[in-house]
């Protein structure tokens, strides 16, 4: 039987989920599964670590679940969670370097955009051929909005060296999409 879920129902569910209630808990897993995957996807160097990270993500939603406020934005409060996996996540598996500001620098191109000819998942396999330190960066500064301080408190590196590899992410993404995009014309 598929449940679904209501906004009315919202306190109900969440209470039966507070109480371990394996049907509510599958019930949150299957609601949000086709959410949250692309999100753990963007960080993630594969599928295999994109699912480590969701499913990680969702031990962490319900055992937290009684910390979540009523009446928030439950769709925030797990998407918090999963970024905040993700990070940790990355800071499990990658030695982070510094890299110097000054090899930092400016791309601008009159290239056609590359994006208009490729399919989303071809530029999420994209993202996962960048670094895992450019990859976080890209997808906590661009996709999630974070500022420079914010990402460089998360993954415990200067505002300087979140810049410098936002500038080499973006244009090793640039790249890799202009290269697909070539695949495409020649076609």
């Amino acid at each position: 039987m598929d449940f679904v879920i209501r906004v009315d129902k919202e306190l109900d569910y969440l209470s039966a989920c507070m109480q371990n209630e394996r049907w509510a808990q599958e019930l949150l897993y299957k609601e949000y599964y086709p959410i949250m995957m692309p999100l753990c996807q963007r960080y993630a160097t594969n599928k295999e670590d994109a699912l480590d990270i969701l499913h990680e993500g969702f031990i962490k939603v319900f055992k937290h679940i009684k910390k979540y406020q009523m009446g928030t934005s439950l769709n925030a409060w797990i998407k918090r969670i999963m970024i905040n996996t993700a990070i940790d996540f990355y800071r499990k598996s990658v030695r982070r370097r510094t890299e110097d500001l000054d090899t930092a620098y400016s791309v601008r191109s009159s290239d056609p955009n590359a994006i208009n000819f490729l399919a989303a998942e071809e530029i999420i396999m994209c993202l996962h051929d960048l670094s895992p330190s450019y990859r976080a960066i890209f997808n906590l500064y661009v996709m999630e909005g974070y500022s420079h301080r914010e990402i460089a408190d998360q993954l415990n590196i200067s505002e300087s060296t979140s810049r410098s590899n936002l500038v080499k992410a973006r244009s090793k993404l640039k790249a890799l999409l202009l290269a697909k995009s070539a695949e495409y014309a020649r076609r």
